[in-house]
């Protein structure tokens, strides 16, 4: 992940695919989904209400069908 002015730009040096994430909460969460026991927490902990929750759950989502976010214990295991 790289930070720039509009957010960050993800890529996998598998797929060669590369991402855009171009708002700062998501940003903020995929940052500190490490401190967090799951998504949602840290999406909690980014200050994103329940209710807002769908859209942020759905990024994560393809972010993680993509293999751009992979669980912790499977990079431990790679």
């Amino acid at each position: 992940m790289r930070p720039e002015p509009f957010g960050a730009l993800l890529y996998h040096f598998g797929t060669r695919k590369l991402s855009f994430l171009k708002n700062r909460t998501i940003l903020a969460v995929v940052q500190s989904l490490a401190d967090h026991p799951d998504a949602r927490t840290a999406l909690r902990a980014a200050g994103v209400e329940d209710a807002a929750l769908g859209p942020y759950l759905h990024a994560l989502s393809v972010l993680t069908g993509s293999n751009m976010l992979v669980p912790a214990d499977a990079e431990e295991a790679a």
